[in-house]
Parts: structure tokens; C-alpha cells; sequence
């Protein structure tokens, strides 16, 4: 679970207090297109707002010293404000991108209104700071989300990666999420999640379901013809059919001999368990995961690399045993080595090398193995790919299309391992 910075460790002026209780009391009154004009005519056109009040309150807001630095999340607080009210209507969720588009055009003619136009230069340079942090981009990011807009696949192809990120839940709390979002914030965005995860899971499940009925009704019919008709049910995914049967296949179903993804990761951990230190626990390791790259290319220099990287893991410990810290820090460390190192080192070489050369699939598999032996790096597993989508978010859905096929197999797979709906009859497609 990521951990985030308490926005209240910031000193709340009172003018800030008088702000979002203003704020606060409006948005349980007034419709979101009402709300939308009275904070249009506050923050973007900083004129003609109807309480005096509470412009010079702003004004005394952006006049500070520290208003470089701290209104950013002043103006952030008080867009949650009308946010967290909405989410909780689900016919009013629209509003919310219409609010985030306010910020797309903030130009103001203050000429006429030259006893204001000091404040108002003032209240726009900041807001152009505004555009340029953290904090909008993780508005912006969560207007994608709130969108009903359904994408076809091949616009996916035109538009940029940053509109497909409700496609994705366990990306959300990575990238919807910022430095200062309040608890009820995090409160909100988790429930969204969990309502987008269960809606693509229902989705998965109907469409397999789908598809096994289907593929039922043909035998019968080759048998014995027949009129019936199953309603078709829609590909939940960016994958074609085809693309999505072999993900479940890889994912669900057998990868080695008899054994599945699964089945070899118990055996490994309870072999393990018996492994007498961790360096012999590493060895191990190895042994377990390089079974999934092929050996041709495993040949050139990917496996000496990884054994070196997986040996160097905290090896002065390597006459421990093993225990659940040295399990997390292990895996964790060999998610930097196969995904992406950090947001300030976002080198994605290896990565990029296993998808072409083994495919998408064998890749997330591989990843979907290390997170089978310790499911509590997860979290870190999802933040790898938050920091390759954050790295990608403005890129045409064409250029980085391994990437969406990467996030979409990974759907799959969380989906499959991790989720909350059966789906162990996915094996009848095998």
C-alpha cells in the first residue's frame, strides 16, 4: 500500500478554513453546473464573483509569500471539495470532467477591471503553476477515469495513453493519488477501484462464459444442426479475441507440463521452506524462474545478468534463512531488475528486450510467478507499471502499443490470480 504524506502537516491558514467551508456549503446546495459557473467566475475568470468576501479572502490567499509553493494545494482542496461531493451521486460524476477542462483555458482579459487585474495576473500566473503539478495531473487523470466515454479499439491506437487509464484499476491509487489527497479522498478513489476492478472481472467472466457456450453449441451443431443463438457478449479488453484466449491459456492454464502458474509456485514454496539459507534459497530461485525464459535467448547474456542481479540481492545475508523480509526485499528488488527501476530512474531496457524477444505473455507470466511466491509485493508490482505509464501517459496509443498490450495481459492476470470472481472454469478452453 503506498503511503501518503498528510496534507494537514501544511499549516491551514484561517482564510484557507473560511475558503473550503464557503466551498463546502455550496456544493450541498447547487446543482454541479451551478457550482462549475461559480468556480469558473472564482479561480479561472477571478472576477464578477457575487460574495466580496470571499474574493479578498482569495486574494489575501495568493498574495502570501508561500503562495508559489502552497496554492497548489489550496486550489487542489477546494476542487476535491466539489469532487468527493459529486462521486457520490452517480449521475453527477460528469461534472467532474467538465470541472478538470476549466484549467484548459485560463486566458482572462483584465483590462476592464483594472482594480482587479493585479489580483487576477496574480491568481493566473498561479494557476499555471497549478497545470505544471502533480496535483492537476492526478485530476486530469482521474476526469479519464470518471469519463463514460467507451473506447474503441482502434481509437486506442490514435488517442494518447493517459485516456486509457480507467481502463486499468490497479493503477489508480498510483496514479490518481497525490502528495497531499485527503482520507476521504483515498477513500473515494479505492472505491472506485474496487467498482472498476469487479466491473472488468463480471466483464471477463460473462465473455469466457460466452465463449465456452458458444464453443459448446458448435460441437452440437456439427452433431445435430440447431437454430439456437447465444447473445454475443463484448471482448472486456483492448486484445483481440485471439489475443485474449491465449492470456487465459498462459495465465489459467497449464505452462509446464501438467503444472500451472499456481501449481508450480506452492511447490516451489514448499521446497523452500526447507531451503536451509538464503543463498541456497536464491540458487533456487533461479532455477524456479528461469524455466519460463526461453534458452536460446536466455543464452545471449539475459540469464547470466540475472543470475548476477539475483545473487547481489542483499548477499550478506546469505547465510540466513529465510524469512519474510528477506521474501519481499528479494522479489521487490527483481521487479526493479524486469520492470522499471524508479520514477527518478526510469530505465525500462530489460523489460522492453523479454517483450520482444519472449512476448507478452511469457513476460507477465514471469512477473506473475514472482508474485505468486510473496503476493505482497503486488502493490510494488502495480507501482512499476504506474511509473512506465506515467512515463508514457502523452504517447499515441500506436507508439507504446506493447505497453497497452502489457497493461491489458496484466488485467488479465490480477484478474485471474488475485481477484474476487470464480473463474476456475477458464480451463475449459484449453
Amino acid at each position: 500500500m503506498t503511503t501518503w504524506k498528510d496534507p494537514y502537516t501544511r499549516q491551514i491558514r484561517a482564510e484557507e478554513q473560511k475558503l473550503y467551508k464557503h466551498l463546502l456549503h455550496w456544493a450541498q446546495v447547487e446543482s454541479p453546473s451551478r457550482l462549475i459557473e461559480r468556480f469558473h467566475s472564482l479561480f479561472i475568470d477571478g472576477v464578477g464573483y457575487p460574495d466580496s468576501e470571499i474574493v479578498m479572502l482569495l486574494d489575501q490567499i495568493i498574495s502570501s509569500k508561500q503562495a508559489e509553493q502552497d496554492f497548489k494545494f489550496v486550489l487542489n482542496r477546494c476542487c476535491h471539495i466539489l469532487i468527493n461531493r459529486w462521486q457520490m451521486h452517480p449521475q453527477q460524476q460528469i461534472a467532474i470532467p467538465e470541472l478538470v477542462t476549466l484549467f484548459e483555458n485560463t486566458s482572462t482579459r483584465v483590462g476592464k477591471h483594472s482594480y482587479r487585474s493585479k489580483s487576477v495576473r496574480r491568481l493566473q500566473d498561479l494557476i499555471k503553476l497549478f497545470i505544471e503539478s502533480e496535483q492537476y495531473v492526478t485530476l486530469r487523470r482521474l476526469s479519464q477515469v470518471m469519463s463514460k466515454t467507451a473506447e474503441l479499439k482502434n481509437e486506442a491506437k490514435v488517442k494518447p495513453l493517459g485516456t486509457l487509464i480507467r481502463r486499468y484499476p490497479y493503477l489508480y491509487e498510483h496514479c490518481l493519488l497525490s502528495e497531499d489527497s485527503t482520507y476521504e479522498h483515498q477513500q473515494n478513489i479505492r472505491q472506485i477501484q474496487a467498482q472498476a476492478q469487479a466491473q472488468f472481472e463480471i466483464g471477463l467472466s460473462q465473455y469466457v462464459t460466452y465463449q465456452v457456450r458458444r464453443s459448446h453449441l458448435a460441437k452440437k451443431q456439427a452433431e445435430s444442426p440447431t437454430k439456437l443463438i447465444i447473445p454475443p457478449v463484448k471482448n472486456p479488453t483492448l486484445l483481440s479475441d485471439g489475443e485474449l484466449f491465449g492470456a487465459i491459456k498462459q495465465y489459467a492454464g497449464r505452462v509446464e507440463g501438467s503444472y500451472s502458474y499456481r501449481d508450480l509456485a506452492q511447490s516451489f514454496l514448499t521446497h523452500s521452506s526447507k531451503t536451509p539459507s538464503f543463498g541456497a534459497f536464491k540458487n533456487d530461485l533461479y532455477a524456479y524462474l528461469i524455466t519460463s525464459i526461453e534458452p536460446e535467448y536466455g543464452k545471449r547474456q539475459f540469464n547470466k545478468k540475472f543470475q548476477t542481479h539475483l545473487q547481489n540481492i542483499l548477499s550478506h545475508n546469505d547465510s540466513q534463512q529465510v524469512n519474510e523480509f528477506l521474501l519481499i526485499r528479494t522479489c521487490s528488488h527483481l521487479l526493479n531488475f524486469l520492470v522499471v527501476n524508479s520514477t527518478q530512474q526510469p530505465q525500462h531496457f530489460i523489460f522492453i528486450d523479454l517483450v520482444a524477444n519472449l512476448g507478452i505473455n511469457i513476460t507477465v507470466g514471469l512477473l506473475l510467478k514472482i508474485l505468486l511466491l510473496c503476493r505482497k509485493v503486488k502493490p510494488y508490482l502495480e507501482k512499476r507499471f504506474s511509473i512506465l505509464f506515467n512515463h508514457y501517459e502523452s504517447d499515441s496509443g500506436a507508439a507504446v502499443m506493447w505497453l497497452i498490450q502489457s497493461l491489458e495481459n496484466l488485467n488479465v492476470a490480477l484478474s485471474i490470480h488475485f481477484g474476487s470472481v470464480d473463474l476456475s472454469y477458464l480451463n475449459q478452453l484449453r
